[in-house]
């Protein structure tokens, strides 16, 4: 079980980044304290990435987003296959060009990583999480197509330096709702997170759960394109507690408003 959350907004969004990241991250700090990591990008640049060995409490003041950025991923992680301790195995995960964040578990990676010859982005990296993004990197134009071709449970955000969008994907077996108003898109594992946002960077949100099988192309706080996958149904997961890290989640939020404070 992992957290994931992150925006989209126009150049012109009235909206603090770096206070709006930072309420996400404290919206999804319950859900993982075995690592925690956020990516942003500006304009037509590169992704920048940060990632620790952490919960979110210790990382929540380390997230400064610059003012004119207009993408953002947030991750925290609750580990299953890919040990934490290596840095690449975290979110996060750069494949080529693609960085992305995913919570759920794919359970035939290896599988599909040899069946499409496709090599890992860094010596010893296990995690199954980088499938996803191999896939994604390889397949524009035909992503819904490729991720058909997964076992397992999904809600999932990338960003690819050779497109504009940022792009979200909800398989089975986890959470995902997104907010939206004028010229902003946010999206979360929980709509706790999204509730923050709106306390914090005051703005009303019209929220919704994204429906299994969903891929979403969002660009400039808008949704541009959607498309449908057929999700492998077989997988079966025992049933898992959402609340996996209740004292990071404490610890996030009141470090979040004594920030907000000062």
């Amino acid at each position: 079980m992992c957290g994931i959350a992150g925006y989209s907004f126009s150049r012109d969004a009235d909206v603090d980044r770096t206070l709006a990241a930072r309420a996400l991250l404290a919206g999804i700090a319950e859900r993982g304290g075995d690592a925690a990591g956020f990516a942003y990008r500006a304009g037509s640049g590169p992704v920048s990435v940060r990632k620790q060995r952490t919960g979110a409490s210790d990382l929540l003041e380390a997230i400064d987003v610059p003012a004119d950025a207009t993408q953002l991923l947030v991750h925290v992680r609750d580990y299953t296959k890919g040990h934490p301790g290596l840095a690449a195995n975290n979110h996060p995960i750069r494949h080529g060009s693609v960085v992305g964040i995913h919570n759920g578990i794919i359970v035939n990676d290896d599988e599909l990583f040899a069946r499409n010859e496709i090599e890992r982005a860094a010596p010893g990296m296990t995690v199954d999480s980088e499938i996803i993004f191999a896939l994604a990197e390889r397949s524009r134009g035909r992503t819904a197509r490729a991720l058909e071709q997964l076992v397992g449970s999904m809600a999932t955000a990338w960003l690819d330096e050779d497109r504009q969008e940022l792009l979200l994907a909800r398989g089975i077996g986890r959470p995902l709702w997104t907010g939206t108003a004028k010229g902003v898109f946010f999206f979360a594992s929980t709509r706790h997170a999204l509730e923050l946002v709106e306390q914090y960077v005051c703005i009303h949100l019209r929220t919704r759960e994204l429906s299994y099988g969903s891929l979403v192309a969002i660009d400039g706080g808008k949704v541009v394109a959607r498309d449908r996958f057929g999700p492998d149904m077989s997988f079966v997961e025992e049933e898992l507690p959402a609340v996996r890290a209740p004292h990071e989640r404490d610890a996030t939020l009141r470090r979040l408003a004594a920030l907000h404070a000062a």
